[in-house]
Parts: structure tokens; C-alpha cells; sequence
């Protein structure tokens, strides 16, 4: 079969090129609908979790009922990993910049002004 024809042939709007397309989307609504239903289903893991260890992973509880409250067709994975993002972003930086390393004294001994180099210790 020639690229022309194959061109052609997927460019094709009969009922067999129609069929086929809504076949695809539906195909790919029920894998949509599967994804949301594992992550529902994994959320109660999350539910299980006290306050300090959901914390710890930048979440609340109502973080996890706002998730749980999106439609069952949506992944409610989204609303959590936007607010962890959300929060990560608003908080100070706990590093300190390369700046700031730069001024900081070497932890590499010194032997006679210069650096000592792993290699003098064997």
C-alpha cells in the first residue's frame, strides 16, 4: 500500500472511519473512568492516615474530601497533587542558596594551605 493511499484511507469519513473514532473515545473514557476508580479506591489509604503523617506529605483532610467530592469520572489525584504543588511553591526556600555555600568554610582538611585530596590519604 503506497503513503498516498494511506493518507487517504485515514482520512476516511465513512460509518467504518466514524465507528472506528467513537470506538477510540469511548475506549478512552473507560480507561479515564478505571484510572479515577483505582485512585478512589487508593484514597482510602490516604484516609487512614492521621493528620501529622498527611502533613508531612503536604496534605489535609479536607484536602482529601475536596478530591473525593469531584465527579466519579474525574481523577481526583489532580485536586491533591495541585494543593501539594500549590503549597510547595508558597513556602520559603529551607535551603540555603549557592550563595550562600559559597562563603561557608571547606570541610576538606588542609594540609600546608592546600586541599588534601582523598587520594594523599592512601
Amino acid at each position: 500500500m503506497s503513503m498516498t493511499a494511506m493518507t487517504l484511507n485515514s482520512n476516511a469519513s465513512g460509518p467504518f472511519a466514524r465507528a472506528v473514532r467513537v470506538a477510540g473515545v469511548a475506549g478512552l473514557r473507560v480507561v479515564e473512568f478505571y484510572r479515577s476508580f483505582k485512585s478512589r479506591r487508593e484514597m482510602r489509604m490516604l484516609a487512614g492516615f492521621d493528620d501529622r503523617m498527611l502533613a508531612d506529605i503536604g496534605l489535609t483532610r479536607s484536602d482529601l474530601r475536596d478530591a473525593v467530592s469531584e465527579p466519579l469520572w474525574r481523577d481526583p489525584t489532580h485536586v491533591l497533587v495541585t494543593r501539594v504543588r500549590e503549597r510547595r511553591a508558597a513556602r520559603p526556600a529551607s535551603h540555603p542558596s549557592p550563595a550562600e555555600f559559597a562563603n561557608s568554610p571547606s570541610i576538606v582538611p588542609e594540609h600546608r594551605g592546600e586541599a588534601v585530596t582523598p587520594a594523599r590519604y592512601y
